[in-house]
């Protein structure tokens, strides 16, 4: 992972802090009600992890880019919400144990072998009965749909995340892929394909 290149990327795009939350997230837990401690790894500009936060959770953004923390920042404090901001590596990252109800991932873009090791730390950082909310850029999406990063080795198959969460002990609740509309350079409208997943942490919730 390259944090010189991704903050470069975060740079050259203008900031846009009215974006919305991620529209399966939202569609996922609007009507829940706060549940304690969430994790988003790998935040991004944070509009994820302040959408949580404003519905009262009490969260925790992680992200390796200087540059998107700082926009997460700003976002949060323009809507009015705290959340604890961590400059970490998601691969490396070593929250305390047991700890979250709710880990998001989401959009990770990395090969298998990283892959697995920021999931380790996800699993690590889940309290008993915790709950692991992931959506990714669908393998499917290269052939068929529009948008996202071209390099399979990032890609999802609901095959291969299953068992990276089966391996680390996680029960799979929910796998599936779903739509998004994605607007071309062109201003046309096409269908992107990304895979959600939810699982758990065996035990009693805490």
């Amino acid at each position: 992972m390259d944090s010189k290149r991704w903050n470069a990327r975060y740079a050259e795009k203008e900031w846009e802090p009215e974006r919305e939350a991620n529209l399966f997230l939202v569609r996922e837990f609007e009507s829940r009600a706060p549940g304690g401690r969430v994790l988003d790894l790998a935040c991004g500009e944070g509009r994820n992890a302040v959408w949580l936060a404003a519905r009262g959770w009490h969260v925790t953004g992680v992200d390796f880019s200087g540059v998107a923390l700082g926009r997460a920042r700003k976002l949060a404090a323009s809507r009015g919400v705290h959340v604890d901001w961590v400059r970490a590596d998601a691969t490396r990252f070593a929250p305390r144990p047991d700890s979250f109800q709710l880990v998001a991932i989401l959009y990770l873009q990395l090969p298998a072998a990283d892959r697995q090791r920021a999931l380790e730390r996800a699993a690590a950082a889940m309290a008993p009965g915790g709950e692991l909310f992931m959506v990714g850029h669908a393998l499917r999406n290269l052939t068929e749909g529009a948008g996202g990063p071209q390099d399979p080795a990032v890609l999802w198959t609901e095959e291969s995340i299953r068992r990276e969460l089966s391996d680390l002990g996680l029960a799979v609740d929910r796998a599936e892929t779903l739509s998004r509309p994605f607007e071309d350079p062109e201003g046309g409208v096409r269908d992107a394909f990304d895979l959600l997943l939810r699982a758990h942490r065996p035990g009693e919730r805490s």
